[in-house]
């Protein structure tokens, strides 16, 4: 008891800053011949010892009730495959039968995620985009803080690898490098025809992005992606998404009509917004793959 009690009380100096009272300094009092000072004998109660109990009890009244929490809403969940579970036949029952008419979107996953479930798509977006936000606050050069030596050195890098480049892969790249880029483009304007979309035909763009740096270096990308551009078109990305599903929902909630027309089923232009927004979500997932290799490669865009 006492060895878990001193362990809780380390635990809560080291919370508070109190390094002192974790690895007390050398006194006259450590040398063994010495004895250690007397501690005067009190009759009132450790208050260490009621806080550290008091702590213990209130943490483990926390866990056991989001572990309960948990267990009795997997208790409630409706089972899989019972005739009346909801997923089994209103939500897909909708998507399946009245798909195509509400959305206009022959590929009825994409008219379920940039229709029925925008909002929920807008949300995942963010997320990349706060993914490779945080990794910039953590990885990105910055230049005022940076020394003349140390930017001696990156250029020095930088112009090795550019003298080291492998032949083949640049020729490989470069064979390859345009059917990657027009596939990626095909993807996300077909999403609403046919299976892909934005998240696919952007990672497919992205990987060609890097894998053009990887072969010519990120120089050559700078020259037409760079920092600017990619705030530029996340950004632009982002609020366009956001403001064309607003006024989606906002006229278009409890199937009234939102006076955008969802074109011929199967025509390039056509299932309303869900052709711009495939546009927008790819832009976003390319600027993301390529922002995470370039920011870990060399701590920039």
């Amino acid at each position: 008891m006492n060895t878990e009690i001193g362990f809780f009380k380390r635990l809560n100096d080291w919370v508070n800053g109190d390094e002192d009272r974790i690895f007390p300094s050398k006194n006259e009092y450590d040398s063994p011949e010495l004895p250690e000072p007397p501690v005067a004998k009190s009759s009132l109660p450790n208050k260490d010892i009621l806080f550290l109990s008091s702590y213990q009890v209130i943490a483990i009244t926390v866990v056991l009730g989001l572990v309960f929490v948990l267990l009795y809403t997997v208790y409630k969940l409706p089972l899989f495959g019972v005739a009346d579970n909801p997923a089994v036949n209103e939500v897909v029952e909708r998507y399946v039968e009245k798909g195509l008419e509400e959305t206009g979107a022959v590929n009825v996953v994409a008219g379920m995620i940039l229709d029925y479930r925008a909002f929920d798509t807008l949300g995942e977006s963010s997320v990349l985009l706060l993914a490779i936000t945080s990794v910039m606050m953590l990885l990105l050069r910055d230049e005022k803080n940076i020394d003349p030596e140390e930017d001696l050195i990156t250029e020095h890098e930088a112009v090795f690898e550019d003298q080291s480049r492998d032949v083949i892969l640049q020729n490989v790249t470069t064979i390859l490098l345009p059917a990657i880029m027009l596939y990626g483009i095909y993807v996300i304007l077909n999403g609403h025809l046919s299976p892909g979309g934005g998240f696919s035909g952007g990672a497919i763009l992205g990987a060609g992005l890097i894998l053009y740096a990887t072969g010519f270096g990120h120089n050559r990308v700078r020259k037409f992606f760079s920092m600017k551009t990619f705030r530029a078109l996340t950004t632009t990305a982002l609020l366009s998404y956001g403001l064309l599903k607003s006024y989606s929902f906002l006229l278009g909630a409890n199937h009234l009509p939102t006076h955008i027309p969802l074109g011929i089923p199967g025509a390039i232009f056509s299932s309303g917004l869900i052709f711009v927004l495939d546009i927008c979500v790819g832009l976003i997932v390319a600027c993301t793959m390529y922002g995470f290799y370039a920011v870990f490669s060399r701590g920039e865009i």
